[in-house]
C-alpha cells in the first residue's frame, strides 16, 4: 500500500523492526519513517509530506510520556489523522485503552511482523482511503477558491494584458519550464499561479521560493531537503520544496540572484528530474513543474558569465514579459478602482467611498516604478487618509502637474511656478512620502509641509 508511515521510536529504538516491517508489507510503494521526539513528530506531520498513519508505542510511549498520554495529545491536535497504538504483547485490557485513548487500531508486534504489518493495512485501508479523499476534498476547495480569487486578481482590458493572458492559456497545458520577466510589483507570481491553475487539477500543489531571500546552503536545504544529520541543527529529515511539489508546480522567484554553482544544480534538476538530499546519496525523481521569474535582464548577465546559458535555454520554453503599469494602456483606473472596492470589502467602515476625476488624472501621469504593487498600496494609504466619501489628489499625495510656466510672466511667477513644480514632482517620485520628499529637494520635513499646504491651496 502507499503511503507514508511514522512511527514514534523508543529511548531504546524496539521500533526499527516495524519501520523495516512497513517497508516490507508496502513493497517499495510505502515510506515508513522514524521520529525520535513528539516534537520531531510535530514537525514531520505539519511540515513535510502528507502522513497517512501515525504508530506509537503504547506501553513505552516516548520514554517521558506514556503512550496514551501521547496519543489523546495527538488526538487533540490532528482529530482526522489515523492513528494505531503497537506493543510488544498485548492483551484485550490495553487493547481497549489504547481505542478509548483516541487510537483507531492496535497491534501486537511480537513474531511474523511483516505479516501483521499487512493484516494491519488492509484492515485499515478503506479508513486511510476516505482519509485521503477528505485531505484530496480539502485541498481542491482550497484551490478552486484561491482560483476563483486569482481569477479576478489579473486585472486590466489593455492589449498588453491580453496578450500575457493569451500567453498563459497557450502554454499552461504544455508540462514544460516557463520564464517569467517583468519590473518588481508587476504580477510575477500571479501569473505563475495562473499558468498552474490553467494546467492541470486544482489539488496539484504550487510551491513558492525566494531565491533571493537564502544563501546558497539555506537554499540547497530549502529546495532538495536534507537528511537527519547532515549539518548541526539537522535533528530529522526535511523534504525540500522540489519533493513537495511534485506532480505540481515549483516557483522559482528571483531565479537571477542565484550564484553560478547553485545554477549548476538546478540545471541537473531541470534536465533530469532528479537530485539528492543534503547529506543524502539516494536519486530521488521527482515530477514538477519549474516556473522561474526575475526582475533582471538575464542576457547581460550571460554575457558577464554570471548566468548560465544552458540553465536560460532550459528554462525559456516560454518567456513571459510581464508590462509594467506604465506601459498597460488604460489600466491604470480600472485597477486603481478594483483596488478601491477591494479595500472597502476589508474593512467595511471605509466602504462609500469613489475616487475623484482629478485622483484618476494625476494616477495616469504617474510612472509608478513600483507598478501594481505600488499603485495597491497608495490606493489603500488613500482610502484611510480621506474624511470624507470622495479621495482626491491630496489624500493620494501627489498633486496634480503644474503646467509650465508661460512666456512673458514676471520673474516672481515662473520662479513660483518652478518651486511648486518641485514639491509636486518629489512628492510623486518619493510614492506619496512627504518625508522622503523633503530630504530630495533639501528642506526639513516641515518647511516641505509648508511649501505643500501652500501649493495645494491655490491649485
Amino acid at each position: 500500500m502507499a503511503g507514508r508511515f511514522l512511527i514514534l521510536e523508543t529511548p531504546g529504538g524496539d521500533l526499527a523492526p516495524l519501520e523495516q516491517a512497513f517497508e516490507k508489507a508496502c513493497k517499495g510503494d510505502g515510506q515508513a519513517e522514524r521520529v525520535f521526539s513528539t516534537k520531531e513528530l510535530d514537525r514531520a506531520i505539519r511540515g513535510g509530506l502528507p502522513c497517512d498513519l501515525v504508530l506509537v508505542d503504547y506501553l513505552l510511549g516516548d520514554g517521558r510520556t506514556k503512550g496514551g498520554r501521547l496519543i489523546r495529545s495527538i488526538r487533540r491536535k490532528w482529530p482526522e489523522l489515523p492513528l494505531v497504538a503497537v506493543a510488544e504483547k498485548g492483551d484485550v485490557r490495553i487493547a481497549s485503552d489504547a481505542i478509548q485513548a483516541g487510537a483507531n487500531d492496535f497491534m501486537v508486534r511480537g513474531g511474523k511482523l511483516a505479516d501483521r504489518v499487512r493484516i494491519l493495512l488492509e484492515k485499515m485501508a478503506p479508513h486511510l482511503d476516505l482519509v485521503r479523499r477528505n485531505r484530496l476534498l480539502q485541498e481542491q476547495n482550497m484551490l478552486l477558491r484561491e482560483a476563483a480569487s486569482e481569477r479576478y486578481r489579473i486585472i486590466g482590458e489593455s492589449p498588453q494584458v491580453r496578450k500575457v493572458m493569451d500567453q498563459v492559456v497557450r502554454v499552461a497545458a504544455i508540462p514544460r519550464p516557463v520564464l517569467i520577466m517583468g519590473e518588481r510589483g508587476t504580477g510575477k507570481e500571479l501569473i505563475a499561479r495562473a499558468i498552474h491553475l490553467a494546467g492541470g487539477a486544482p489539488s496539484r500543489p504550487m510551491i513558492s521560493v525566494n531565491c533571493a531571500a537564502f544563501s546558497d546552503n539555506l537554499l540547497e536545504s530549502e529546495l532538495f531537503g536534507h537528511e537527519k544529520g547532515s549539518f548541526t541543527g539537522a535533528d530529522s529529515r526535511a523534504h525540500g520544496k522540489f519533493e513537495l511539489a511534485s506532480g505540481g508546480t515549483l516557483f522559482l522567484d528571483e531565479i537571477g540572484n542565484m550564484s553560478i554553482s547553485f545554477q549548476q544544480k538546478i540545471l541537473r534538476v531541470v534536465e533530469y528530474g532528479t537530485f539528492t538530499r543534503v547529506g543524502g546519496s539516494e536519486e530521488i525523481e521527482v515530477r514538477t513543474r519549474i516556473i522561474a521569474a526575475t526582475n533582471v535582464d538575464l542576457k547581460p548577465r550571460m554575457e558577464k558569465g554570471e548566468f548560465l546559458r544552458d540553465l536560460y535555454d532550459r528554462l525559456s520554453f516560454e518567456v513571459i514579459a510581464v508590462p509594467a503599469l506604465r506601459d498597460r494602456e488604460g489600466d491604470v483606473p480600472i485597477l486603481a478602482r478594483f483596488f478601491l472596492d477591494q479595500f472597502m470589502q476589508e474593512i467595511p467602515s471605509l466602504r462609500g467611498k469613489r475616487l475623484s476625476h482629478s485622483a484618476i488624472d494625476v494616477l495616469e501621469k504617474y510612472g509608478f516604478p513600483g507598478n501594481v504593487r505600488e499603485l495597491k498600496n497608495i490606493i489603500e494609504r488613500a482610502a484611510y487618509r480621506d474624511t470624507t466619501s470622495e479621495i482626491t489628489p491630496e489624500d493620494i499625495g501627489m498633486l496634480p502637474q503644474a503646467e509650465p510656466a508661460a512666456a512673458g510672466k514676471a520673474f516672481g511667477e515662473r520662479v513660483e511656478a518652478f518651486k511648486k513644480r518641485l514639491i509636486t514632482d518629489a512628492l510623486a517620485e518619493a510614492s506619496g512620502n512627504q518625508a522622503q520628499a523633503a530630504r530630495a529637494v533639501g528642506l526639513t520635513y516641515h518647511q516641505y509641509r509648508y511649501f505643500l499646504r501652500k501649493y495645494s491651496a491655490g491649485r
